[in-house]
Formats: C-alpha cells, sequence, structure tokens
C-alpha cells in the first residue's frame, strides 16, 4: 500500500486541486481487522466512485458491506458490485441541542437510534454494524497527531498527508499486534506469515 500511494499524487490533485478539507474513505474486514483499502478526497461522487471500485478489485469473494447513511455509497456499489454482494445501511439518529456552550459547539452530536436498512442482497441483520470502523477511525485518530481537533497539527501539504497516511496504514495491517486478534491484521487476513518490523517497511522504497 505505500508503494502504491507513493505513485498516487496526480490522482489526489484531480480529487483535491485545492487540497483544503479532505476525507479519507476507508473499509475494512469487520473478522480479521485488515483495513483492505483507503482514500485520500473531497465528499464527493467521484472520490466515491473511485473508493468503491478500488475496494471491489481486492476482493476475490462475495462479501457484506455495511455504510453509513452517505447516499452516494449505494450508487457506488451497484456500479462496482451490481448484484455480487450483500449491502446494507446503517443510518444513525443525532439528537441536536441549542446549547452554545463550547463543550457541546466542538463535541459531536448525541446518536439517540439506529435504523437498518437492506439495500442489496441478503445480508446477515447480525451483522449490519459500523462499530468496527468506528473504532479503527478512532485508532487513526489517536495515533497520528495531524488528526487532532482545534490545533495547528494538520497536514500543511496534500502529500505529507497522504505519506503519513500510508505509514498508519502499513504499520496498522502489517505490524502492530490487534490486542484480541494476537496477531497483526494481516496474519489473520493470510496475506502476511509474520509480524514486519520498520526495516521491512524502509525496504518497500526500493522496490
Amino acid at each position: 500500500m505505500a508503494a502504491k500511494e507513493r505513485n498516487v499524487t496526480p490522482k489526489v490533485r484531480e480529487r483535491c486541486p485545492e487540497a483544503g478539507d479532505a476525507w479519507t474513505w476507508v473499509a475494512m474486514d469487520a473478522d480479521t481487522k485488515l483495513v483492505c483499502s483507503w482514500m485520500v478526497g473531497r465528499r464527493d461522487w467521484a472520490t466515491c466512485q473511485d473508493f468503491i471500485n478500488d475496494v471491489q478489485s481486492r476482493l476475490a469473494n462475495r462479501v457484506q458491506l455495511t455504510t453509513d447513511g452517505n447516499r452516494l455509497y449505494f450508487f457506488a456499489i451497484n456500479l462496482a458490485f451490481g448484484e455480487k454482494v450483500d449491502c446494507a445501511v446503517l443510518q444513525k439518529i443525532y439528537g441536536g441541542s441549542s446549547s452554545k456552550t463550547a463543550e457541546v459547539r466542538y463535541s459531536p452530536a448525541e446518536c439517540v437510534g439506529c435504523e437498518k436498512h437492506i439495500k442489496t442482497g441478503n445480508p446477515d441483520p447480525e451483522h449490519i454494524s459500523t462499530s468496527f470502523i468506528e473504532r479503527q477511525n478512532l485508532t487513526m485518530r489517536m495515533q497520528m497527531r495531524r488528526f487532532t481537533r482545534l490545533t495547528n497539527a494538520f497536514s500543511k501539504r496534500i502529500e505529507s498527508h497522504i505519506a503519513s497516511l500510508a505509514l498508519h496504514y502499513m504499520n496498522y495491517n502489517f505490524c502492530r499486534i490487534h490486542q484480541t486478534l494476537r496477531v497483526t491484521p494481516a496474519m489473520a487476513a493470510g496475506v502476511s506469515d509474520h509480524v514486519w518490523d520498520i526495516s521491512e517497511i524502509v525496504a518497500l522504497l526500493g522496490n
């Protein structure tokens, strides 16, 4: 993944011509915790389509997908997978607040309920969940200073931002032993037979 992202700058510039706000799109396998695809770009149709196409290209079997309520996912998944997927949406319902205090202004809204909607195929209702990817997003925020809110630690260049994400996900997939799995996500998924160290990641730069 790190090697691939080194050559992605022209495409990212196309998706984020003026940089500014940039979203991280992430797909994760709930069983192995492997992050199988991620992408940086706008929160728009073009980026969503590129992201879902990339996810589809990395999967060998029929899978069950759960997305949030972003409507772009439904159209992109239909185009990329057709009927060869079981897809559902978990729509969270948030409660508002009239308070103007700083604690409320800079805190996420309270989730007051969830609705599950089956979109394609026959997804198992017991596995319609976004909890694993939300926890992974927290891991990303906790381990990268540039994602800290209300600070000046944000990325100054989009290329630096992508490089930081590439290193994070390489470490997350191949080097970091997952607490519940007792192995790395890459080992759980069968794409690696050992825990990688930093020297192996650095060696990829010469390939």
